[in-house]
C-alpha cells in the first residue's frame, strides 16, 4: 500500500471517529435536555390527613398539595385499610356525630399547580355538637385509613404516593409506568349518598 493510501485511509478513519464523537455529544446533550426538561416540570404529591379546633368550630379532613415545581396530573384516588381498597367511605362518614357540614372535591382529572392544595373531603362542627372524645375516637378510625394516589406529569411520567393514616409520616413516592384512571370518584360518592337530618353537604368546593 503506497503512502497516499495510507494518508486516505487515516483520514477516513479519522473521519468515522469524529462523526461518532458527535453522534454521542448529540444524544448525551439531547439525554441532558431531556432529564433537565423532566425536572423543570417535576410534581410532588403530599397526602395530609388534618384535625383543627378553634373556639367556635372542630374540623377535620384530608389535604393534598403539590410541594413540587410542576404540575400533578390526578389520574387515580383510593383509599385504603390494612392495605387492601375500601370500595366506599360511606360507613365511615356515617359514624360521624350529626350536626356537620361537608364539603368535598373531586380529585379524578384535576390538575395541582405546584405549591397549590386540594382537601378533598373536610368536615366541620360546631363545637357545641361535638366533644373532645367525640373528634378523637372519629380522628383514630379515619387515622385507620390510607390515602393512594396516582398522578402524572405533563411528560407522562407518574408515580404513586401514600398518606400513612391521619397525621403519620407518608411513604416516598414510587415511580410507575402509567395509571389507570378511577372509574368512580369515592369523594363525589359519600357527597352524593343520602344523610341524616342535621347535617349539610357543600359540593365541589374550589
Amino acid at each position: 500500500m503506497g503512502t497516499g493510501n495510507k494518508v486516505e485511509m487515516l483520514i477516513a478513519i479519522c473521519a468515522v471517529l469524529t462523526s461518532a464523537i458527535a453522534v454521542f455529544i448529540a444524544w448525551d446533550q439531547g439525554r441532558v435536555m431531556r432529564a433537565q426538561q423532566h425536572g423543570a416540570v417535576y410534581p410532588v404529591i403530599q397526602i395530609d390527613g388534618f384535625v383543627s379546633t378553634s373556639v367556635d368550630t372542630a374540623s377535620m379532613g384530608i389535604r393534598v398539595s403539590n410541594s413540587g415545581v410542576g404540575p400533578a396530573l390526578i389520574e387515580q384516588v383510593r383509599m385504603l385499610r390494612n392495605g387492601e381498597p375500601v370500595a366506599s367511605l360511606n360507613l365511615y362518614v356515617d359514624r360521624f356525630p350529626s350536626g356537620y357540614d361537608l364539603s368535598w372535591t373531586s380529585l379524578i382529572g384535576r390538575a395541582i399547580a405546584p405549591g397549590s392544595n386540594v382537601e378533598p373531603l373536610r368536615v366541620d362542627w360546631s363545637r357545641d355538637d361535638i366533644s373532645g372524645d367525640q373528634l378523637d375516637a372519629v380522628a383514630a378510625e379515619w387515622s385507620q385509613l390510607d390515602a393512594e394516589i396516582c398522578y402524572c406529569s405533563v411528560f407522562d411520567r407518574c408515580w404513586i404516593t401514600r398518606g400513612l393514616g391521619m397525621g403519620r409520616t407518608m411513604g416516598r413516592a414510587e415511580r410507575v409506568k402509567r395509571c389507570e384512571r378511577s372509574e368512580v370518584d369515592l369523594f363525589e360518592a359519600v357527597a352524593n349518598a343520602p344523610r341524616a337530618s342535621g347535617t349539610e353537604t357543600i359540593s365541589e368546593v374550589e
